[in-house]
């Protein structure tokens, strides 16, 4: 037995209903004192394996070792009483309370807060946190919120930490405290996985990489004696590369300007405060910022779903030449107006497509009153979604299977792929690659890129840093509803990015 692994996963397999194989006969060793990360396309049963060490899941055979003894892991509080405990993607907190009170929150026994307050402050200091205890969570940035879940485990006893997507919403300063943070805690002995999808944080963070694909494992790789060609070929079982080429454009072809933009969400509070760029034919305008910086806002008032409340949208057409004002306009008078935008909303199944509806009749929202006579032109919206499903590869019984029995990245394959068949001027993407392995993202890159070539003007809202750099011609970003700076992607810094997404200022090149 090898006495050194802080767990070891044997025969490991979980189902789920009668075609579902999320984990079949899976075998991991995690060492004491490392860094493991866990890779695998989307459905590969990652987060799968990972919820049934913290509790969530119970397999349906296998056995799993913790320091050597076999254990059976049944809650998430027999988990914790082991020394395990997982931070999730989506944080698990009370707003109105401190984050004192949320560490301590369930617990049994007396509440000594005081008590509890000085033992918070020595975790933070021993492992380099940044929290104030008595700092309400309402009050917190993304990266401070899960610090609090982070020492909340900690606080609790655990020695074996799993972090799903740690870094999804954190700009690349908030990324590299992180990983001080967990450098620290695997030399003060910590036993810590994480499951992410950037392969560059995997070279810079882990000891190891452990690959799962279609639910089996693969392999455990030493992190300094591979890279990111051997991982990728690895997950998806054959290279896959990005290899998007950008030319700088002869003459670039003015779409629209947006001048001033100004939005106030529902409760008054200032969104975009006086955005103003330029979105040009033939090019990826990507758009960077922290969670909550105004990207959300933005493409929904160019699109005519929120209220522009000062501020001008000219359209330029390149078939009549002639500029039309969008502001004030809802989608159906833009689209009335001969004028083609498509938007890829950040809400896949809430506000991209309906979930009971199948492929067909999801494509067929967007030409439905192309009907005559009170008839629905069924014909079109069929072949549509046939091409759809053969040219992304979507995996579907059919084209009549509701949306909402599909994975995640065939939901947006579908998404994506209804917008594009609509031949758009203009094309929007909210962080259309959110939560997708590397196989599906590069294909909407891909898609992305093609869309570019043919003169359509792509804006892209986008998290990841290095493939905004890679993919788009220029980068606008946003910091608190403002520019903070627009600088060309062929020559971008990651971290001059970063410093601009948490500072409102700077040259505003390339507009």
């Amino acid at each position: 037995m090898n006495t050194s692994a802080a767990v070891e996963m044997r025969n490991i397999s979980k189902r789920f209903g009668t075609k579902v194989q999320a984990n079949d006969n899976v075998s991991l060793d995690i060492q004491r004192g490392e860094i493991l990360a866990l890779l695998g396309e989307n459905g590969s049963g990652k987060t799968t394996l990972m919820n049934m060490l913290a509790g969530i899941y119970f397999p349906d055979s296998g056995t799993i070792l913790v320091n050597g003894e076999p254990v059976v892991i049944s809650s998430p509080r027999k988990a914790m009483e082991l020394g395990i405990g997982m931070i999730h993607q989506h944080f698990k907190l009370v707003d109105v309370l401190s984050a004192a009170e949320n560490i301590v929150l369930g617990l049994e026994g007396k509440l000594d807060l005081k008590e509890a307050t000085r033992k918070i402050r020595e975790i933070c200091d021993a492992y380099g946190f940044d929290v104030d205890p008595n700092q309400k969570i309402y009050n917190m940035s993304v990266s401070q919120k899960q610090t609090v879940e982070i020492v909340k485990v900690l606080y609790r006893g655990a020695d074996i930490l799993i972090l799903d997507e740690p870094t999804a919403v954190l700009t690349p300063q908030e990324t590299d405290k992180l990983f001080a943070v967990l450098r620290n805690m695997r030399d003060d002995g910590k036993t810590i996985v994480i499951i992410t999808h950037k392969l560059n944080e995997v070279e810079a963070l882990s000891d190891k990489v452990a690959v799962l694909r279609a639910g089996r494992y693969i392999g455990t790789l030493i992190t300094k004696k591979t890279n990111a060609a051997e991982m990728t070929n690895m997950m998806v079982g054959r290279a896959v590369s990005l290899d998007i080429d950008r030319p700088e454009p002869e003459k670039p072809e003015l779409r629209m300007e947006i001048r001033d933009a100004t939005v106030r969400d529902e409760e008054g509070l200032l969104k975009l405060d006086h955005v103003s760029f330029d979105i040009y034919g033939g090019e990826i305008l990507g758009i960077a910022g922290i969670s909550g910086a105004g990207q959300k806002e933005l493409l929904e008032s160019i699109y005519g779903l929120q209220r522009m409340e000062e501020g001008s949208i000219l359209f330029h057409d390149p078939d009549t030449g002639e500029t039309a004002e969008l502001k004030g306009k809802k989608p159906l008078q833009i689209q009335q107006m001969g004028i083609s935008l498509s938007f890829v909303p950040e809400d896949r199944l809430g506000m991209g497509l309906v979930g009971s509806m199948d492929i067909a009749d999801n494509i067929m929202l967007r030409s439905y009153r192309n009907g005559s006579y009170g008839f629905l032109n069924r014909k079109d919206p069929k072949k549509m979604a046939r091409w759809i499903v053969t040219e992304l590869g979507v995996s579907t019984p059919g084209i009549d299977t509701p949306v909402r029995r599909l994975s995640g990245g065939n939901v947006q394959k579908i998404l994506v792929g209804r917008e594009i068949v609509q031949t758009p001027r203009v094309l929007m993407m909210a962080y259309p690659v959110r939560g997708l392995d590397i196989n599906a993202s590069y294909t909407i890159y891909q898609l992305m890129n093609l869309q570019k070539e043919k003169g359509v003007a792509v804006v892209f809202v986008g998290e990841d840093l290095d493939v905004l750099m890679e993919l788009c011609d220029r980068i606008l970003v946003l910091c608190g509803g403002k520019v903070s700076g627009i600088v060309d992607g062929r020559k971008a810094d990651k971290q001059e990015i970063g410093m601009m997404m948490t500072r409102v200022g700077g040259e505003q090149d390339g507009q």
